[in-house]
């Protein structure tokens, strides 16, 4: 083989070894990054308390370009992710510390918050078929929940205890609606628990899904 043959060759193999080892890189590096809250009387599904100070907005995440921020396929394994977003426009703070989510089907079928573990168990339950990427990348092991799982499913929870004045707190809360055709339509997401500064309970938040399944399209 000529030199000149033999080092364009080479060059090529370089490049291409570079290039898939990029994309590994890219794959196995992927991270969860939370979105922005905005204030939660700005997202159409939302429940206002004028008289204290408190508003409490959800984000379904149910449709696949917006459940691409994550790495973990949660809606394919049953759980829609809703983003919840709690805004507190009064003086004092507000207590989430004992707050009880719920989502409510047009049946009146009563869905807790999932944990952590229904999750990873749903997970490690999920069958991993044949891939579709040439690149050998590492398998799943069934029964097993990667760490990359873990930690992205531990940063997406809702975790503040409380929101102080003036502030919005914002996660993702979980639901299993596996089994369920169309789990939001006639839904409707129900928090309560929310405690004011004396320890008063607020009046309970209903928040209608339908305010955010016939919202117009964002540009």
């Amino acid at each position: 083989m000529p030199p000149t043959v033999a080092r364009v060759l080479r060059v090529r193999i370089l490049t291409l070894c570079t290039i898939i080892l990029s994309s590994a890189v890219g794959f196995a590096g992927k991270h969860f990054v939370m979105p922005s809250a905005n204030p939660a009387k700005t997202y159409p599904a939302h429940d206002q308390h004028p008289n204290e100070g408190v508003t409490v907005g959800i984000d379904p995440y149910d449709m696949a370009d917006k459940a691409s921020i994550f790495s973990v396929p949660y809606n394919d394994v049953g759980f829609v992710p809703i983003f919840v977003v709690i805004t507190n426009d009064g003086e004092q703070p507000v207590s989430l510390a004992d707050v009880s989510p719920e989502l409510v089907t047009h049946d009146r079928t009563k869905i807790p918050r999932a944990t952590e573990d229904d999750i990873y168990r749903r997970i490690a339950r999920a069958p991993s078929g044949p891939s579709a990427n040439p690149l050998p990348w590492p398998k799943k092991v069934k029964g097993t929940v990667s760490q990359q799982a873990r930690d992205e499913t531990q940063d997406a929870q809702f975790a503040a205890r409380a929101v102080e004045p003036h502030s919005t707190q914002s996660g993702f809360m979980f639901f299993d609606v596996s089994g369920i055709s169309t789990p939001l339509a006639g839904a409707n997401f129900y928090l309560t628990g929310v405690r004011d500064a004396k320890g008063n309970e607020l009046m309970y938040f209903e928040v209608p899904l339908e305010k955010y399944l016939s919202a117009p399209a964002r540009p």
